[in-house]
């Protein structure tokens, strides 16, 4: 699972890369055509369905516990937040030092304020986005730590069912309401459908289910196939063109026996425990190396392609280092901040 979080997060900061990669081709009078075989942002997909995968698996210790939400959303807060707001503000701060730097527009204090709270909000361009664009995300996932959070005090089996509930009956509400205030419609996005999938994986992987080695194979080899005949721009809606493919290659990783993460495996769930310090430092990285290369004139010396691998490796190896020593140090302070010990708690597994 950890080398599925480490491709999901590839698959993006690949696709930011190559996007980088083309704008640098393009101011150089250069060829470059960007790989097309894979819709690199369907990684976002992937981590969805990882994400209600984990959470189950996170939060199994806590059902019916007392305290339980407090416990449950004080990791979640602590996991999440600080590294957010840590890249939001570096966002801010180069936005201030170099206007036009990083592609965002100004923004009104509303706004600032919704993006470091994930509330969506539409922007002055319209877009439904935070300052920190990737941050869309993580508006989604906090709004599904929240919805788990209510379940709680239910048993395993019962909250599953009751979140999947909720997560398809505001999948339909936005499809069958009149139009909904901006955060509702926002919600409502049926993209939300995946981390349904992801709790009825993470379910069934509780439940005993486990597939056989030849049957996860042909799940991951069929799930890679879908995303790569879906393309950039599928017909079907992302929830099932690039969503189903992403539920099939979690199956293929969920549903087999426990992996000792060591061997060949190691420098893959080693970056898939960095995945969400790559997800939000790569964009840092790529267009910093991009404005090096321009302001050098390196464009047609190192070659783009060359230079889309560097973005990459620079990216992972900023990644790693951020991983262990801001990540791992935040996210200790903010679980002593918010969720210090008072007696026997039941534990957490840390995701």
């Amino acid at each position: 699972m950890q080398a599925l979080r480490a491709l999901a997060a590839l698959m993006v900061a690949a696709g930011h890369a190559q996007f980088e990669a083309a704008n640098l081709a393009a101011r150089a009078g250069l060829a470059f055509a960007p790989a097309t075989w894979l819709p690199w942002p369907a990684g976002v997909d992937v981590f969805f369905v990882i994400s209600g995968f984990i959470i189950v698996h996170a939060a199994a210790p806590l059902h019916g516990r007392p305290g339980a939400r407090r416990v449950f959303l004080a990791h979640r807060i602590a996991r999440v937040v600080p590294l957010y707001w840590l890249a939001t503000s570096l966002y801010l701060a180069l936005a201030w030092l170099r206007p036009g730097l990083l592609g965002g527009t100004a923004e009104g204090p509303a706004t600032l304020a919704a993006s470091y709270l994930f509330w969506p909000t539409a922007r002055g361009d319209g877009a439904v986005q935070p300052l920190y664009s990737l941050g869309w995300t993580l508006n989604y996932e906090m709004a599904f730590y929240v919805l788990f959070a209510l379940a709680l005090p239910w048993d395993r089996r019962r909250a599953a069912a009751g979140v999947i509930a909720l997560l398809a009956g505001l999948a339909l509400a936005g499809r069958l309401l009149p139009p909904l205030p901006v955060p509702l419609a926002f919600w409502s996005d049926p993209i939300v459908l995946e981390f349904a999938c992801g709790v009825a994986l993470g379910l069934a992987r509780q439940e005993g289910l486990r597939l056989a080695g030849p049957v996860r194979l042909a799940l991951a080899v069929a799930g890679l196939v879908l995303l790569s005949l879906a393309g950039d721009a599928p017909t079907l809606p992302r929830c099932l063109a690039w969503g189903g493919p992403a539920a099939l290659l979690v199956a293929a990783a969920a549903l087999g026996p426990a992996g000792t993460g060591g061997g060949a495996w190691r420098p893959a769930v080693m970056l898939g425990d960095a995945s969400y310090a790559l997800y939000l430092v790569h964009p840092f990285v790529v267009r910093g190396v991009r404005m090096i290369i321009e302001a050098g004139g390196l464009a047609g010396r190192v070659g783009l392609w060359p230079l889309t691998v560097l973005m990459l490796a620079l990216a992972c190896a900023a990644a790693l280092l951020v991983h262990r020593s801001v990540e791992r140090p935040l996210t200790r302070a903010g679980r002593a901040l918010l969720d210090p010990p008072s007696g026997p708690a039941p534990a957490v597994h840390k995701v």
